[in-house]
């Protein structure tokens, strides 16, 4: 069990805090063999109903991924071939197909950061997830920032999010607040930060709250009493959203790009100009990860994602990224290729090509 992942059960509910405050909660592995270890464990146990996760830090549910770690490791030959990173992403994917498929309620108390792989365990889970955003909720798909692609799932979920709303998100990898997640489904309940010691009170004394649909009734019956201090209607997403269904609707980055160009509209220049700072090889990979992840099952979406991984380290764009982003901090990637004029359909299509057979898939047994 990990320093980083604690457990505790009240009152028929399951309750995991992260707990690496300093990195912002960055799932290592550790922290994703401790969450997968926690769940499994009380899946099938009768005496847990539903499962709070949460936050130790007032800054970040969870950042994502350890991409200290992804470019430390990564950067060792066989480049992109590491047992530590393979291990990881493996089991990190199979962690989110866990949760997306878990049979107990499980609410998510997403105060502070939620990005990247921060969102696979947030948004994991359909019917029986509550998702609960405070003033301080700054969420992201930022991936493309990186060099990398929307993983976790996004594939998966950023595709069914309203309109083109997803890829407006994917490929410019922008942070979002409360209100603009619940205008794009990504969110379910707004709770004020300072509120949240008294829900989890409720939740472990409250005999409400002792099985799975009680415990949705008291989240539910307690965010009521906040719903008048938000408005998703009123979000930045829902004001921009005929942009952003007009313009991300097109076939490819470049088209998008070229209708952003011709587009006066303020909103729509500084949406250019965060595009252009990102990975254009990425971005064009992103677009069409979400035009085939719309049609496929989480499982699916998610072995696709890992044969994606495997094809971006050993590219190295995702390694420059990092590097440029938080190892030397000069902020100039040098990608590869530079310009989104260079990205050819061929370049795209090398990522989705199978890296294993399908019998040694290492996610074959996701069903």
């Amino acid at each position: 069990m990990s320093d980083y992942v604690q457990s505790s059960t009240h009152n028929r509910i399951g309750f995991i805090t992260l707990n690496r405050p300093d990195a912002l909660n960055s799932l290592s592995l550790a922290m994703v063999r401790a969450l997968t270890q926690v769940l499994l464990g009380w899946r099938d146990d009768a005496a847990i109903d539903a499962v709070v996760i949460h936050s130790s830090s007032a800054k970040a549910f969870c950042a994502g991924g350890d991409i200290r770690f992804f470019h430390a490791v990564g950067s060792k030959p066989p480049t992109g071939g590491s047992a530590l990173l393979e291990d990881f992403f493996t089991e990190e994917y199979a962690l989110n197909h866990l949760i997306h498929h878990y049979p107990k309620l499980y609410i998510a108390l997403l105060d502070g950061v939620v990005m990247g792989g921060g969102m696979g365990i947030a948004q994991s889970g359909e019917a029986a997830r509550l998702r609960i955003v405070t003033e301080r909720t700054k969420m992201a798909m930022p991936e493309v920032n990186i060099g990398l692609f929307p993983d976790v799932g996004g594939g998966y979920f950023l595709s069914r999010a309203p309109g083109r709303i997803g890829a407006y998100l994917g490929l410019t990898g922008e942070i979002i607040g409360a209100a603009d997640a619940l205008h794009a489904g990504l969110a379910d309940v707004f709770v004020p930060s300072a509120e949240l010691p008294t829900l989890l009170a409720l939740l472990r004394t409250n005999p409400r709250g002792g099985s799975g649909n009680g415990a949705r009734a008291v989240v539910n019956h307690f965010a009521a009493g906040f719903r008048a201090q938000i408005d998703p209607a009123a979000s930045r997403l829902a004001m921009q959203r005929a942009l952003i269904d007009r313009h991300f609707a097109h076939d490819s980055v470049q088209q998008i790009v070229a209708a952003l160009e011709q587009d006066g509209d303020p909103f729509a220049q500084k949406t250019l100009a965060v595009m252009r700072q990102r990975s254009p090889l990425l971005m064009c990979v992103t677009l069409e990860q979400l035009r085939r992840g719309a049609s496929m099952s989480v499982a699916d979406s998610l072995r696709m994602e890992r044969t994606m991984v495997r094809h971006c380290f050993e590219h190295g764009e995702v390694l420059e990224g990092i590097r440029a982003l938080v190892i030397d901090k000069d902020n100039a990637p040098q990608w590869n290729p530079p310009a989104l004029e260079a990205v050819t359909p061929e370049m795209v299509g090398a990522f989705f090509v199978e890296a294993w057979p399908a019998y040694a898939h290492p996610l074959k047994n996701l069903a």
